[in-house]
Order: C-alpha cells, then structure tokens, then sequence
C-alpha cells in the first residue's frame, strides 16, 4: 500500500443478484457482490467493480483489512479522497 493511498471503509454483501454501491452510512459504504463469498471470488469481484467504478487499475486497490469478514478496509491509489467519492455516488 503506498503511503497516499485512500482508505475506505466497506461493509460487503455478497451472493447479490448484482454488483452495487447502496450508500455510505456512519462512514461505511455498503456495497453488494454477486460472487459468493467463497475462495476470495467476492474479494476478487470487489476489486474489480471497484477498478472498473473508479476508473483505475486492479493493481491500484487492495484489501488491507477484513479479508475474511464482511467489514473491509480497501487501499485505493491515484485518486482523491473527492474523486473517489464522486465516482462511487454516481
């Protein structure tokens, strides 16, 4: 994780019927996972809606906290705290 990394807050649930972004509630954004939650295929799929949300790489957003519990904290690179929020709101 780079030192000017974002760090978010995300509460996952997984085996949703699609990938989405409810909202951000007391600092925690909530977001649904269609894959299960099985052999980090949730995980993988997180980084990926969120690379493909935010526009920027997979390599640019890591997991650094809660790997196996639905409450994680995500590292994400190369943008603002602002960008970030405005991409994910849209």
């Amino acid at each position: 994780m780079a030192s000017d990394a974002i760090l978010l807050n995300v509460k996952v649930t997984p085996n949703s019927a699609k990938n989405e972004v409810l909202g951000l509630t007391n600092g925690v954004w909530r977001v649904k996972i269609a894959a299960p939650p099985d052999k980090g295929k949730a995980n993988k799929e997180l980084i990926e809606y969120f690379s493909k949300r935010l526009g920027v790489k997979k390599s640019s957003i890591s997991i650094v906290k809660g790997q196996t519990s639905h409450n994680k904290v995500i590292a994400i690179n190369g943008l603002s705290q602002s960008e970030i929020v405005r991409q994910i709101s849209i």
